[in-house]
């Protein structure tokens, strides 16, 4: 029976590309949910995952950065981003301390009609002196009738128990939706890939992160050995980017290899032996069939 007084809602976390909305998420979450990088863009699909509190239940949609769609993969994810505002109970719009873009004011006009509460969460308070956000903070707050406005620091962890708050406020009562032990939705394959993805992006520069993907091909337990086996394929758009990621001697795909093994046994709890293929599918963000193929239907 549901415990009397108990909140519970969906949230989705929006925001242009890069501003932090990952890494807020895990940090709330304390379970890397979502990968985290300094390339724009990172979030690809609509991620959902949960935090469980003794009196509330909230159930977090990572979306991908709005930005101007440059391809058929862009426009699936700006489409993403704006259906996870469809059946919410409250949004978080995170943008940057001191720094309003025309990507803000695109955002700003697209949740103009949204009626839920928004709470205006202000990233990157520990960049800048404190001296110089009191009059930032007041501007952005004379945009809409925010919910809250809340000055934070993902990276650092400072105020987010007042984030979590406020967005409890915002709930109504409600059934938990997901077990106490519930983090995500995302299949262990989903969560294997973008683990791989990450450890490209932070080493590939420019055009090259966007032009990646990854999918894992097998899991399949190792009785004998007491391990996961797990192959999975990286692709990318050109021979040329090919060469990049395997690297001279094939350092760079070894390097990779080591990395993201260490975050799947994180997450798996167990040895895992990963196996890393680099394949050309030639120019496949801009291609329906591979988008489909690789998740982004």
């Amino acid at each position: 029976m549901m415990e009397t007084g108990y909140k519970s809602g969906f949230a989705a976390v929006v925001g242009r590309p890069n501003v932090g909305k990952s890494t807020l998420l895990n940090a709330l979450l304390g379970f890397k949910v979502s990968i985290v990088s300094n390339k724009p863009q990172t979030t690809r699909n609509t991620v959902q995952c949960v935090l469980t509190r003794p009196h509330a239940q909230v159930v977090f949609l990572d979306t991908p950065g709005l930005h101007k769609p440059l391809h058929k993969l862009g426009e699936y994810m700006v489409k993403s981003a704006f259906r996870a505002l469809e059946d919410i109970d409250v949004v978080i719009w995170l943008v940057e301390m001191g720094s309003w873009t025309a990507a803000d004011e695109h955002i700003l006009r697209e949740l103009a009609p949204v009626e839920q509460p928004v709470i205006l969460a202000v990233n990157k308070m520990d960049r800048i002196d404190p001296a110089e956000y009191d009059a930032f903070l007041r501007e952005v707050a004379a945009k809409r009738d925010f919910a809250a406005v809340i000055p934070i620091s993902a990276q650092e962890g400072t105020n987010l128990d007042q984030l979590e708050e406020a967005i409890i406020e915002c709930l109504e009562d409600g059934p938990q939706y997901y077990p106490e032990d519930w983090v995500t939705d995302q299949p262990e394959r989903i969560l294997v890939a973008e683990f791989i993805r990450e450890e490209l992006l932070v080493r590939t520069e420019e055009e090259i992160p966007h032009s990646i993907a990854v999918d894992v091909d097998q899991i399949e337990e190792d009785e004998e050995r007491n391990l996961i086996r797990i192959r999975a394929t990286i692709y990318v758009e050109r021979d040329s980017q090919k060469g990049i990621v395997i690297g001279k001697g094939g350092r760079m795909l070894k390097e990779v290899g080591i990395s993201a093994r260490e975050q799947i046994e994180r997450l798996l709890n167990t040895q895992v032996y990963l196996d890393l293929w680099v394949k050309v599918k030639k120019d496949w963000r801009n291609k329906p069939g591979a988008l489909r193929e690789f998740g982004y239907e």
